[in-house]
C-alpha cells in the first residue's frame, strides 16, 4: 500500500491545484494565492516525507550531486532561450532511481540554481514542476518497463510542453485578470515558442546523452543496492 501513497498525494494535489485555478466555485477567495499556497505546503511535506524516509548516506548523496549537475546545466546555459539539460538529468534520475529520488532531485535542482538565477515567488512552481517531471518518469518506467529509445525521447519531448504548463499556471494565476479558459490558452500560446525550445531541448539531450548516463546511473543504483545487503544480513542473524 506504501508504494501508492506518492502517487495518490500528488493525485490529491492536482485536483486541488486544478480546482483553485479554475475558481472552485462562487466563494471570494484569492485563487492564486490559494494555488501556491497549495503548491508550496506539496513541497515541504514531500521534504517531510524524504526526511522520515530511510534513504541510506549514499542515497543522500546522490540526489545532492545529481542536483548540484542539474542545476549547474541550468545555469551555464542560462543565456540560450530555454535549452537547458535540467530536464533531461531529472527525468533520467526518476526513471533510473525512482519517483521519490526523481522528484529530490528535480526540486533540488531548481532551488539551488535559483540561487544564481534570482529567487522568487516562481520558485516553488518550479520546484514541483521539474519534481514532478522526475517522479512521473519512474511511474512511466513502471508502466512501460520496456519503452524503447524513442518512447523516452517522447516523453522528454512532452514534458517540454508540460513544464511550460504548470509554469503558465503561476503566470496565469498571479498575472493575467480575469481567470478563464481563454485567458489560460492565450497565456500558453505566448509561451508556446519557448516551450517547444526546450522540448527540442530535451530530446537532443536524451539523444545525445541518455543512454550513456542510464548506464552509469544504473551502475551507481546497482553499489548502492549492494551496499545494503550486508546491513540487512546482520540484521536478521541478531535475536
Amino acid at each position: 500500500m506504501s508504494k501508492w501513497k506518492f502517487p495518490l498525494f500528488l493525485l490529491i494535489v492536482t485536483g486541488l491545484l486544478t480546482f483553485s485555478v479554475t475558481g472552485g466555485g462562487p466563494v471570494k477567495i484569492n485563487w492564486s494565492l490559494l494555488s501556491a499556497g497549495i503548491v508550496g505546503v506539496t513541497i515541504v511535506f514531500l521534504y517531510w516525507g524524504f526526511e522520515q524516509s530511510p534513504a541510506s548516506p549514499r542515497e543522500i548523496a546522490v540526489i545532492a550531486v545529481l542536483g548540484a549537475v542539474a542545476a549547474l546545466g541550468r545555469v551555464s546555459l542560462a543565456a540560450l532561450p530555454n535549452i537547458q539539460p535540467v530536464t533531461f538529468l531529472v527525468i533520467i534520475s526518476g526513471y533510473v532511481f525512482g519517483a521519490r529520488t526523481g522528484f529530490m532531485v528535480g526540486s533540488t535542482a531548481a532551488l539551488a540554481s535559483n540561487f544564481f538565477l534570482s529567487q522568487g515567488p516562481w520558485t516553488p512552481w518550479q520546484m514541483f514542476a521539474w519534481g514532478l517531471a522526475g517522479a512521473c518518469a519512474a511511474y512511466f518506467r513502471a508502466a512501460f518497463p520496456g519503452a524503447r529509445k524513442w518512447a523516452l525521447a517522447l516523453f522528454h519531448f512532452a514534458w517540454g510542453y508540460l513544464f511550460g504548463c504548470i509554469m503558465n499556471i503561476w503566470t496565469w494565476t498571479a498575472f493575467i485578470y480575469p481567470l478563464s479558459w481563454q485567458s489560460f490558452l492565450a497565456t500558453w500560446a505566448a509561451s508556446l515558442w519557448f516551450d517547444s525550445l526546450h522540448a527540442a531541448g530535451n530530446v537532443l539531450f536524451y539523444l545525445f546523452f541518455g543512454e550513456g548516463v542510464i548506464k552509469i546511473l544504473n551502475r551507481i543504483k546497482k553499489k548502492i543496492e549492494v551496499s545494503r545487503l550486508p546491513v540487512q544480513s546482520i540484521s536478521t542473524k541478531q535475536p
